[in-house]
């Protein structure tokens, strides 16, 4: 049996856990994992990037950058999620805020000194990195349209760490970018829409509060047919192996997304949505395999002649 301080102590550990959302981490390290396996350096094998050390500090940095910009969001969001989100706001409030400032104070002097392993350009970057997610919990998330294209670019900027690092400026990888920006963008949209009781009475100025659902339901609408862009250069202009399955199949499952929009009206059903954009975004990650298995099966690309 575990002592009463034994058990304060773990519940407070799963409230941290939570306020850190430590369940999307691992999939953003795989990510970038995957990222430079199949797409950036493809020829130096699977094993060899894995051993990378200084790629290894840049996914733990950045790891350690979106857990303390979860805590800060967390921070400044804390009366909005008790309207929002309820039950996940109680298991929160179980780390106090002093607790919370402390935590994320530490682990951002924790991601300066070990980016000076890799170099002074990498502290550099990630402390712009810290900067801009503290600018937008604190200012910038309470505006429209400029909170939400900040939400999705901060998303998808430790891939950018990873391009970088190894200095391959391919267009393929901004296609594979603006497919993923994209997809952010019309969750950050749909999350406002999802949140709007707790945005209204926390004076956040969402695209919904400030525009209404209606607009907000046709800008969904624009970016999700935006998406057809970068879709068409990754699966005709460049390649990308079997995953242009993925492309297809997410263009299917965007028009069911555009249909059920428009009939939603309620948190439930805005969840659903966002649940169904939360599935391609991850699913994507693991289907970046699908650009060159041969890197998983012979070690490294296979040279095309």
């Amino acid at each position: 049996m575990l002592s009463r301080e034994a058990k304060l102590n773990l519940l407070k550990t799963l409230s941290m856990f939570s306020v850190i959302r430590g369940y999307n981490i691992p999939i953003i390290a795989l990510a970038q994992y995957l990222s430079a396996i199949f797409i950036l350096a493809p020829e130096k094998g699977a094993l060899s990037v894995l051993l990378d050390f200084n790629l290894f500090i840049i996914v733990v940095a950045s790891s350690l950058t979106i857990a303390s910009g979860y805590i800060i969001n967390n921070f400044y969001d804390s009366k909005k999620d008790l309207i929002n989100r309820p039950n996940k706001s109680r298991i929160d409030r179980l780390v106090s805020q002093k607790t919370k400032l402390q935590v994320y104070f530490t682990v951002n002097f924790a991601v300066a000194l070990i980016a000076f392993f890799v170099s002074i350009r990498a502290v550099l970057f990630f402390s712009v990195y810290i900067f801009m997610i503290w600018f937008y919990s604190h200012k910038l998330k309470k505006y429209p349209i400029i909170g939400n294209l900040t939400a999705s670019l901060l998303a998808v900027l430790p891939f950018f760490a990873i391009l970088l690092y190894y200095k391959n400026l391919y267009p393929q990888i901004f296609a594979h970018a603006t497919f993923l920006f994209l997809l952010i963008l019309i969750r950050e949209i749909i999350k406002d829409l999802e949140n709007i009781k707790g945005d209204i009475a926390n004076d956040y100025q969402t695209i919904p509060v400030k525009f209404g659902e209606v607009f907000a339901k046709k800008t969904i609408t624009f970016l999700t047919i935006f998406t057809i862009i970068p879709v068409y250069f990754l699966v005709e202009i460049y390649d990308v192996g079997f995953m242009d399955i993925y492309f297809y199949i997410s263009l299917i499952i965007l028009i069911f997304f555009l249909i059920f929009l428009w009939k939603a009206n309620n948190k439930i059903q805005y969840l659903q949505l966002h649940n169904i954009l939360k599935f391609l975004v991850v699913s994507g990650v693991f289907c970046i395999i699908l650009i060159n298995p041969d890197v998983l099966i012979h070690g490294k690309a296979l040279l095309k002649i």
